[in-house]
Order: C-alpha cells, then structure tokens, then sequence
C-alpha cells in the first residue's frame, strides 16, 4: 500500500508528461521508505526490477525525452538544437567569473541567448550576474535551510513527526540538487525549478506549505503519539 501511494502519483505525473517531477516522487518515496526501516534486500529487488525495466521504459519515452538523455551524453553533438540550452548555460555559468558581471549585466540571459532563464535556469542567470561567490553564497542558504530541516525532524519525539520532517527536507533537498546539478550538465535537462527563486506560484507555494508543516513539527516536537497516532499524556 504505501509503495502503490508513491507509484500511482509518479505515474500519473508521468503521464503528463513530467519526467523530472515524476522522478523527484520516487526519489523522495525511496528515501522515506529507507528511513521507516525498509530492508535493504527490498531496494535491492526493486532496483534490480528498474533495471530490467530499462529496455521498456525507454521505449515508452517521447523523443524530446530520449534527446535529452542523447544530449547529456554529447552535447556537442547537437549544438544548435537539442544541445542548445546545456550549452548556453555553461557558456553562462563560465562568463560570470569569480565575482559575476553585476545585477541584469548578464550578456547570455538578457541577450535571450539563455532559454527559460526565469525558470528551469534561473540559478545560471544567478551564477552569471553574481560569479562563482554569488552562486556559492545561494547554495550555502539552501544547505542551511536543509540542514534546519533535518534537525527540526530529527528532535521531533513521534515517529510519524520525524518522518513528515525528513520527507519535507529531502524533497527541498532533490529540488535543489536536481536544478542546479541540470543547469551544470551533471545530469541530464528536467523541468524541475528551483524552490523560492524560479519564476512560478506553485512551487513557492508548496515549498512554503512544507516550511509550514516544519514550523509545525518544530511546535510540537515533545507531543508523543502511540500507533493509531492518538495523543499519549505526559
């Protein structure tokens, strides 16, 4: 039951089609179930199933998809194409320098060279206006903020709290890594954004449903609750 709870929804976001979220799902799903105490021998089953899963799934994959996929893998190969906007946004990240070009200076982005450069690749536009020390400055507030989140999760003395709290920090966590290790050509191009910076009202608006839930858990850390999630007295 809790695996088809993960699975359905990853589906059905794939089916959109929405690879990068999808993924984020099952990810985020993945490390809720190795924290509730799943068998490492289950992961095993399961990622061994994946991966003979492979030579299906890739056929059920759009062409766009399998071009990304194509793209990550040589760039060069398609510049003025697929390749396009992994290209654009090293060229980007690389002429920001050490300390950046200044604040809407950025060549690349305001030019229109950068595609979707308030959204899926914002942290390139960042990365060229503010350098090197801009972009590490914004991965520095994104680790705290994680690192606030898995110690508010962890002090939390129910169960159920503590796995709420996990789930929300890793989901922030995924979002994060996703977007900018994409933006890097790390791996491969997804429509994921970037929590509290990308262009969007969903995003910031979910994001700020899960530091709600976290202000919450932190609230009632001490509250302690027995199985059927009553409350237990003091």
């Amino acid at each position: 039951m809790p695996a088809l709870m993960v699975l359905v929804p990853a589906a059905l976001v794939l089916k959109q089609p929405d690879l990068g979220t999808a993924v984020v799902l099952l990810l985020g799903g993945a490390v809720l179930f190795f924290l509730a105490g799943v068998r490492l021998r289950l992961f095993v089953l399961m990622a061994g199933a994946a991966g003979a899963a492979i030579p299906l799934a890739w056929r059920l994959l759009r062409d766009y998809q399998k071009n990304r996929i194509y793209t990550f893998l040589d760039p060069d190969s398609d510049p003025l194409g697929a390749g396009y906007h992994i290209l654009q946004s090293k060229i980007a990240l690389g002429s920001g320098g050490l300390f950046g070009k200044g604040f809407l200076l950025g060549t690349q982005s305001h030019l229109d060279f950068l595609p979707e450069k308030q959204t899926d690749f914002i942290f390139t536009t960042l990365a060229e206006e503010f350098g090197f020390i801009g972009g590490i400055v914004l991965l520095g507030l994104y680790s705290l903020i994680i690192a606030y989140g898995f110690v508010i999760a962890l002090r939390c003395a129910n169960h159920f709290g503590r796995l709420l709290g996990l789930g929300i920090a890793t989901n922030f966590f995924l979002y994060v890594f996703i977007n900018t290790a994409m933006v890097m050509g790390i791996i491969p191009v997804v429509g994921v954004p970037l929590p509290l910076i990308s262009y969007g009202g969903t995003a910031m608006l979910t994001a700020m449903f899960g530091f709600g839930l976290l202000l919450n858990i932190c609230v009632h850390r001490n509250v302690r609750l027995n199985r059927m999630g009553e409350r237990q007295p003091d």
